[in-house]
């Protein structure tokens, strides 16, 4: 049609293919003739055939990259590396591109790219590939590592990393804090890198987080919410009672002002932590941070953590996603009753581990090695064990924020939280 109305320009700035996913038999068949043609036929690297077990699993996802005919030229999959619940450990393979749609066409990087954007869509934290020593330059120029070669069919291959965009994130929101404070050392003696702090002389536990300013400015009920539930937390994980806050509020109008103020005190008589004074200002930019006071006379360090000893996970599952924050904030708190809230928050006090974290917006992975750096030393995550949510995938989960849940470290055979 474009040809008959003279559009040229359009026809010659159409995509020369697209890619989609394979969703059907045949065009799962035409991606299985195409790679046996390439690897079997034309390089050799397996002797009848290159089916194996990641065929038949049922999580395997295939993608494929169409001419304008609808032909099949190209593909790739990708699938869970390991039998079993999916931790989110992911591997890709099988890329085959048709012997006379290769060159400047680009379909091998679009294939690998669109397999990148599926593995963060699908919460991967680690996404490996066996490539061949031929296309190990491609892989690196779109972002991938090398890790070691290895060998497959008799042939040179590499296994390849993908550093995904999840851990990134979870380094850059703490790495820069130790030379930050090192002068000040926060948290006194025995207490450097706590959330919250003992007051000298006293019994006094006191905590402070500020809300992200674009959550308080778009979200303000729930970011009055948090404001709460991440400074009672900071004070449960020392093993210590809440017993107040203090709220320091700026909003550009009263009516804003009022949805912070109304989730501030939701979650206020929530939990039973009243709100004792605080500061606010109208007409300027939204935004929020409370201080908590607690009371201990035995706090609980998050530095006391020590080789050997056993990291166990206390975590709330149930809730959802919060509207809006799929994937990175998980909400188990809104619809709890004040004494399943305050059990929670004594679960530290009553056990009294070594050493104790609540998991923040660093997340699981992040608030494990906070922990473990605290206490000089490094810590071993079992993904296969860590317990999650049915409707949170292993990326999700391990790098969310959960709503309440409590890394602690002990000696080994000592009661858990």
């Amino acid at each position: 049609m474009l040809l008959l109305l003279g559009d040229r320009s359009t026809l010659a700035a159409r995509p020369r293919f697209r890619i989609e996913q394979a969703e059907d038999a045949a065009t799962l068949s035409a991606y299985r003739r195409l790679r046996h043609a390439v690897f079997v036929d034309e390089q050799g690297l397996f002797a009848r055939h290159d089916l194996d077990e990641r065929d038949s699993d049922p999580r395997t996802v295939v993608l494929v990259a169409r001419d304008h005919s609808g032909a099949v030229v190209g593909g790739v999959r990708l699938a869970p590396a390991v039998d079993g619940p999916d931790i989110g450990w992911w591997t890709g393979g099988r890329l085959a591109v048709r012997r006379d749609a290769r060159g400047s066409g680009g379909i091998g990087r679009a294939l690998v790219r669109a397999a990148d954007a599926r593995a963060e869509a699908e919460g991967v934290l680690r996404f490996e590939a066996t490539v061949q020593q031929s296309n190990e330059r491609m892989f690196t120029r779109l972002g991938w590592r090398r890790v070691r070669p290895v060998t497959v069919g008799g042939a040179p291959h590499v296994l390849m990393r993908r550093p995904t965009r999840r851990f990134a994130a979870q380094t850059a929101v703490k790495s820069f804090l130790g030379p930050l404070l090192a002068r000040l050392r926060p948290g006194g003696p025995g207490f450097v890198g706590d959330d919250g702090a003992p007051v000298p002389g006293s019994d006094v536990i006191a905590a402070c987080d500020a809300i992200v300013p674009s959550m308080v400015e778009r979200d303000p009920e729930w970011a009055g919410w948090c404001s709460v539930l991440v400074n009672v937390n900071d004070i449960a994980a020392m093993g210590a009672t809440p017993t107040g806050l203090l709220d320091a509020l700026a909003a550009p109008d009263a009516a804003h002002a009022a949805r912070l103020l109304a989730g501030l005190r939701s979650a206020s008589e929530a939990y039973g932590v009243p709100v004792l004074g605080g500061h606010t200002q109208l007409g300027v930019p939204a935004s929020l941070s409370v201080t908590a006071l607690g009371r201990t006379r035995n706090p609980v360090p998050g530095a006391g953590g020590r080789p050997g000893h056993t990291v166990r996970l206390t975590a709330d599952l149930g809730g959802d996603w919060r509207a809006d924050y799929r994937g990175s904030q998980w909400d188990s708190t809104t619809h709890r009753r004040t004494d399943e809230l305050r059990a929670m928050l004594g679960a530290v006090a009553a056990a009294r581990p070594a050493a104790a974290k609540d998991v923040s917006m660093a997340g699981l992975v992040g608030t494990l090695g906070m922990l473990a750096e605290a206490g000089g030393c490094g810590a071993v995550l079992d993904v296969a064990e860590v317990p999650r949510p049915a409707g949170a995938t292993a990326g999700d989960w391990l790098t969310c924020f959960p709503g309440f849940a409590m890394l602690t470290a002990d000696a080994p055979g000592s009661p858990p939280p």
